[in-house]
């Protein structure tokens, strides 16, 4: 991993492509540390805090995706989550609307469908810079408690405007960036952005278990050792879920033209183990979170709520909490995956270009055996995922140092970590392609 950076440093093009993406990540970090107008910090923590100990891993989420941005409210502060909640809704509408199916098979259609995605993306935003505008100005509306004042009571409707202008531009602009660095840069720029605000916490996480280490917490060596190799594991698993793929053989048939022979070759069609990604564990998370805030706002005096509440914490996960959570993630990677990967049209699509899975007949039993496939090479995908998602959350709750290892984290940066040193090899190998023709035609030249 090492050696590709070393040798992208030597070449100019992807020097330059490097550097730009780091410039751009710097503006972005810095961005997320300019606080919105008006806000008193302190007071912004304590309600934070309490929010966090409400809502849970929701938060939790969008604090990761916004870079730890949304804690501390700035200009940044809804990061890139109303474009991923917008992408995510544009996937899964063509299932539904005849028409966005119809569009998005054609030349041009992706296009237009990402202009949709942009403009949900700011609409999103300025849905949700209302409402954080408004609980800013009212923090005790939502549990019925005196918060403190986080902004001045007597803020006039421009403040609403300034703060729901200023979160919309900032989501605009990060999404700028996200497809600066995908055009311009190096990766996928989304993705890369969402990786260094998790990266950005790890020195936080560190620090807390440095302080856990020096402090008499009960959080000892043999609690530290038991935090790396969770670590050492979940990378190591996510890694091996990232890169496993089942390979089905593909034939093309010869065509003759001309009197010249096409087609004979061999190829396979790789289907990967995860194709859903880590979509399937933002919707378990919040799904299994609503229920949590609901259950937070009822008055916690009445015995049944105060049970509800123990039952689906999840700062304090329950067997039976941590067992639906599972069983959600099993559920939605089967559900995107059919989402993403439709395997009537790539029966159809070999079909026209000539090609067959060999023994079996083109059309529907190629359909049905990529269904069966792709059915079957899911389960170790999905439960991966419910693996990766409950299992670190059960152990760091058992060690005290819970939110450390998030599922969602580890699948976010070891996948964005893979593809992006993939494409420098890409790039390195068609550098190292140009130059050798380059070097024959020198050759060429001299020789004559």
């Amino acid at each position: 991993m090492i050696k590709p950076i070393q040798n992208a440093l030597k070449i100019p093009e992807l020097r330059k492509r490097i550097i730009f993406t780091v410039m751009l990540l710097i503006v972005y970090r810095l961005g997320a540390h300019i606080t919105l107008p008006g806000i008193d910090d302190a007071a912004l923590e304590d309600f934070f805090n309490q929010l966090m100990e409400r809502t849970g891993n929701v938060l939790a989420l969008i604090n990761i995706f916004s870079g730890g941005a949304f804690g501390q409210m700035t200009i940044f502060a809804l990061g890139i989550q109303p474009y991923i909640t917008a992408a995510i809704i544009m996937q899964m509408l063509p299932m539904i609307i005849p028409a966005l199916e119809k569009l998005s098979k054609e030349p041009d259609g992706r296009k237009k469908i990402t202009q949709y995605t942009r403009y949900g993306t700011v609409i999103l935003s300025i849905i949700q810079g209302i409402t954080i505008s408004i609980l800013l100005r009212n923090p005790g509306a939502l549990f019925g408690n005196d918060s403190g004042n986080i902004v001045d009571p007597n803020v006039t409707i421009w403040w609403h405007a300034l703060v729901v202008l200023t979160l919309t531009a900032g989501t605009a602009f990060v999404m700028w960036l996200g497809e600066q660095i995908t055009e311009r840069g190096i990766g996928q720029g989304i993705s890369i952005i969402i990786t260094v605000g998790i990266m950005a916490a790890f020195p936080n996480g560190v620090m807390t278990v440095v302080r856990n280490l020096l402090q008499d917490t009960g959080f000892g060596l043999i609690h530290l050792t038991g935090l790396l190799a969770l670590v050492v594991v979940a990378v190591a698993g996510t890694i091996f879920i990232h890169l496993s793929v089942r390979k089905i053989p593909i034939q093309y048939g010869r065509q003759i033209r001309g009197g010249k022979v096409f087609g004979g070759r061999s190829m396979h069609l790789p289907l990967r183990v995860n194709a859903a990604g880590m979509i399937p564990i933002i919707f378990a998370v919040y799904l299994m979170t609503f229920p949590s805030f609901i259950i937070g706002i009822l008055p916690q005096d009445w015995e049944w709520v105060l049970g509800l509440t123990n039952l689906m914490d999840p700062t304090n996960p329950s067997f039976f909490y941590l067992a639906i959570y599972a069983l959600l993630i099993i559920g939605f990677t089967y559900f995107y995956t059919a989402v993403q990967i439709n395997p009537v049209q790539m029966a159809e699509d070999l079909q026209k270009n000539g090609g067959f899975i060999p023994g079996l007949r083109p059309g529907k039993q190629t359909a049905d055996y990529i269904n069966t496939t792709l059915t079957r090479i899911t389960l170790p995908g999905a439960l991966f995922l419910a693996g990766i998602a409950v299992i670190p959350i059960a152990i760091t709750s058992w060690l005290g140092v819970g939110g450390m290892v998030e599922g969602a984290s580890v699948l976010i940066v070891v996948g964005v970590v893979l593809d992006t040193v993939s494409q420098i090899e890409s790039y390195l190998t068609m550098r190292h392609y140009d130059g050798f023709l380059k070097d024959r035609r020198l050759k060429g030249r001299r020789g004559r």
